[in-house]
């Protein structure tokens, strides 16, 4: 492949940094498609500054995984509760 052909193939391929950045938790969660995938993983390894960005999401993820959930409270889960009933289709 020519010189001229990869770098109109690459230009095809880019995104942006606010791209990259709306797509960071699907990227983190698995769910892109490969194509997506690709074209975000081609956009990290030339910008450090998503990079880093992404090493921070993935910090900040980890952090509140450790965290225990906090307990609702059985007035505000009363609410909810009818709140789903009351929205939820007839089946």
């Amino acid at each position: 492949m020519t010189a001229w052909r990869q770098r109109r193939m690459r230009r095809r391929l880019a995104i942006t940094c606010q791209q990259a950045v709306e797509l960071m938790t699907d990227y983190l969660e698995g769910a892109l498609a490969e194509e997506e995938r690709r074209r975000f993983e081609q956009h990290l390894s030339l910008c450090d500054a998503c990079s880093h960005y992404l090493e921070e999401m993935r910090a900040a993820s980890a952090a509140l995984a450790e965290l225990p959930p906090e307990p609702v409270d059985p007035d505000v889960r009363a609410q909810l509760i009818e709140l789903y009933r009351a929205t939820r289709p007839e089946w």
